[in-house]
């Protein structure tokens, strides 16, 4: 498919390239140009686009100082996302950290992770991930089903005052809805 996108055929050289047959115009063979381009880009859309999009409904884990309880608010009132209080009627979660104690507390809310039978099940060689509990402002949507990050993003509140907390999770809430939106 690349190999089709990036080919320019003989009777359609591309923009300025060569000699072009008298029946082909400059502006038709720079039209294919950028419809092949316009096609990748749009591709390259889609490729991401399956990721959060199957997400609806997020359940919020405890958040430093009480920041899930501002987002929560600010993702049901501008209807980003559903939040749910049962974690098994969610299709993500919104953390403000992942590493080793995230994944544990997954395994106690869904059980261990599903392993497939062709997989390795020797973990020493698996590389751990170290908590990112320092990251103050790093929020991560992960989707529940293949428990990987499918967005994220970093808003760091300058102090812990409601209102400085209010403005973040509007901000956050704002980019979220902005990256789902154009999904």
């Amino acid at each position: 498919m690349i190999l089709w996108l990036l080919y320019n055929s003989p009777e359609y050289p591309a923009c300025g390239a060569g000699p072009r047959p008298a029946n082909v115009t400059y502006n038709n063979a720079c039209m294919i140009v950028v419809m092949k381009l316009s096609l990748l880009l749009l591709l390259a859309s889609f490729a991401g686009a399956a990721d959060t999009g199957d997400i609806k409904t997020v359940y919020l884990l405890p958040m430093a100082n009480g920041f899930d309880q501002f987002l929560a608010i600010r993702l049901t009132t501008g209807v980003v996302l559903q939040v749910v209080t049962d974690p098994q009627k969610a299709d993500g979660l919104l953390t403000d950290r992942i590493g080793t104690a995230f994944e544990q507390k997954l395994n106690e809310i869904y059980g261990p992770k599903v392993k497939d039978k062709d997989a390795d099940t020797d973990d020493s060689s698996r590389p751990t991930m170290s908590p990112l509990s320092r990251a103050k402002g790093a929020i991560f949507l992960v989707d529940r089903k293949s428990r990987n990050v499918v967005w994220s993003t970093y808003e760091r509140p300058k102090n812990n005052s409601p209102d400085e907390m209010n403005h973040v999770a509007d901000k956050v809430a704002g980019k979220l809805f902005k990256d789902l939106k154009g999904k």
